[in-house]
């Protein structure tokens, strides 16, 4: 029986890198003797949590060497400067289901609040995406100066901010309203608008704006 390793070797000759999975590319960075286990636990992270592996995490990976620590955070590297190098496809935001949709996967799954920021053009198109904080949201943590300072950096239009709820239940809080009247009101001194703020639960949504409260 052939080992993991000559399976994604033959797959990759056969078919290119970009038609075999994570699993089988990182086998064939990695080498024969990383065990299919390790490479199937890396895998399994997705791309966007596995580049933003520290090397002490990587390091505390089963099966992974020092050495192929290394090769890792240096095949991480050569793809983040080339995707800073591609053109960038800016996403436009007519809608609370396209805000929704652009960091449903992002959060939905996150076991603590994670509270961010689009920050948008003037033809509402996402200029910059920023975590703001990370932990239970209220209104004493989440300072309009941290959100509103990267708009300004951005030369940003408008914001969209949204965050999750790690019980898969979007209905807004009480501490969830608060923080959005706070932002809406600094919104209309800074000239940067608040356009709504989105909670994310399972695979489901609501907009505060649809609610009512921007």
């Amino acid at each position: 029986m052939k080992s993991q390793y000559l399976v994604a070797k033959e797959s990759l000759a056969v078919y290119g890198a970009d038609q075999i999975d994570l699993q089988a590319l990182l086998s064939n960075i990695l080498g024969p003797k990383t065990p299919a286990e390790t490479t199937g636990f890396l895998s399994a992270l997705g791309i966007r949590r596995l580049v933003e592996l520290s090397e002490t995490e990587l390091s505390n990976v089963p099966g992974l060497s020092k050495s192929n620590c290394i090769k890792l955070k240096a095949a991480f590297g050569l793809f983040q400067k080339l995707s800073k190098s591609l053109p960038e496809k800016r996403i436009a935001i007519k809608s609370p289901e396209d805000a929704a949709d652009c960091i449903m996967e992002e959060l939905r799954y996150e076991k603590q609040e994670r509270f961010l920021a689009l920050y948008l053009n003037t033809r509402n198109e996402i200029i910059r995406k920023r975590i703001i904080f990370v932990g239970t949201l209220n209104s004493s943590v989440v300072h309009p100066r941290e959100v509103f300072k990267e708009g300004i950096n951005s030369n940003a239009a408008s914001v969209i901010v949204a965050h999750n709820h790690p019980s898969g239940n979007p209905q807004p809080s009480r501490e969830d309203i608060d923080v959005t009247k706070r932002l809406k009101e600094v919104s209309s001194v800074i000239g940067i608008d608040l356009l709504d703020h989105i909670i994310i639960g399972d695979g489901k949504y609501i907009s505060l704006k649809e609610k009512g409260y921007i």
